[in-house]
């Protein structure tokens, strides 16, 4: 308890004060950031035009903070106590700091105090909150309303494509080139790199060397290239559960006649292979894959969404289930036929319009649903959240 005798600590505020934000850390972030090769963080938010095509009700306007593989998203919440941040005042304060009638300050402008004065440089009267969303985020709804979409405009293989008129088809990319082509996408992106290397890779979007652009294949071309690689790899004696060489593939595609154009660009076969490399043993975007081995089970699975995507996207272009079944059975190599049940299906992936037929069902809807069933849970817990700091701060960690 201080008496008259005790020696007093002079506590001065300064004007204007600085600009400080508290950020509330979470434990894998504060690990992350303390680790010896701690990675550069960045603030990421879509541009107007990108975040008005994305339906995003929760947060119209937002700020995410992108570690190399995961996504925060910052949110400004008001505290009933407020954290002043201290600075020893050295022994002299400006005439800004403190009016002081005792003294008259030196040509300097300064006062002469002792050593023991503090200074109030920031008030810091909210904190920042980092939130990670149930369902996590994805790049896939940003790089869907990013990417033009690449399409038969008919339904042979001899079709045209859908192009972007000022695409430039002088000359073939560098892989340079077509990195910074790709990570120009992603800039605009607001999530981790690994999220947006995920998601590039799970809707099969490719650059397009000759054209200089990004695509992302429907799912209608998608299953044609599908269609066509399982050709190729049964002609060649290819099998696509041990490790092949992507180039022989792609060869395995093309018609003998050297001089026709191919029937898709080669990027897009890769990236269809990249997608159903078995986990782990796929190259980063950053690589040239040259060896692949298919997932059994991943591929049957993707295949059966595909086509499913590609003959019934809606519930009014619904199919019977017999009939998409054995559609679907002949997708695949003779090996594979009895994985076709709809068992192995996404769950959420399709829905019946009626006890006898089948359509697909978008992420995006999906996703709606996960939401709903989650926001009771989310908003019990984060009511227990406290926000006021005495408590956060009163078993500090010790370092």
């Amino acid at each position: 308890m201080a008496t008259q005798d005790s020696r007093s600590i002079l506590f001065t505020n300064t004007n204007p004060q600085q600009g400080f934000r508290l950020l509330e850390l979470t434990p894998e972030l504060e690990k992350l950031l303390t680790s010896k090769d701690a990675p550069a963080l960045e603030l990421k938010t879509p541009s107007a035009a990108l975040a008005r095509a994305v339906v995003d009700p929760s947060a119209p306007e937002y700020v995410n903070l992108c570690t190399p593989s995961q996504t925060y998203r910052i949110r400004q919440v008001q505290s009933s106590n407020s954290l002043h941040i201290l600075r020893p005042s050295l022994g002299q304060i400006s005439r800004a700091d403190i009016k002081v009638v005792e003294e008259e300050a030196g040509e300097t402008g300064a006062l002469n105090l002792p050593d023991e004065a503090v200074t109030a440089i920031a008030k810091c009267g909210s904190t920042l909150e980092l939130h990670v969303s149930p369902g996590g985020f994805s790049a896939v709804p940003f790089l869907e309303k990013s990417l033009g979409l690449y399409e038969k405009r008919t339904g042979d293989d001899d079709g045209d494509i859908s192009m972007d008129e000022t695409a430039n088809g002088s000359g073939s990319l560098s892989p340079v080139e077509t990195r910074k082509l790709r990570d120009r996408v992603f800039a605009d992106i607001p999530v981790s790199s690994a999220q947006c290397e995920a998601g590039w890779t799970g809707i099969c979007a490719f650059v397009d060397e000759k054209q200089g652009a990004c695509w992302r294949p429907s799912a209608r071309m998608r299953l044609n290239v599908w269609k066509r690689l399982m050709q190729g790899a049964i002609l060649q004696g290819i099998d696509l559960e041990k490790q092949f060489l992507v180039w022989d593939l792609w060869k395995s595609v093309l018609d003998d006649d050297d001089d026709s154009e191919p029937p898709f660009p080669r990027a897009l076969l890769e990236a269809v292979a990249r997608r159903l490399c078995v986990a782990d043993e796929g190259p980063s975007l950053a690589d040239e894959i040259k060896w692949a081995s298919f997932d059994k089970t991943e591929c049957t699975k993707w295949v059966g969404e595909t086509y499913l995507a590609a003959t019934a996207p809606t519930t009014s272009s619904a199919i019977g289930r017999s009939d998409f079944l054995r559609a679907w059975k002949d997708c695949l190599p003779e090996s594979w036929r009895e994985e076709a049940t709809l068992s192995k299906l996404q769950e959420g992936s399709y829905q019946s319009p009626d006890p006898t037929t089948i359509c697909f069902v978008v992420p995006s809807l999906r996703q709606q649903v996960s939401k709903t069933s989650a926001a009771a849970p989310a908003a019990a817990a984060k009511a227990k959240t406290t926000r006021n700091w005495h408590e956060l701060l009163k078993n500090p960690k010790r370092r």
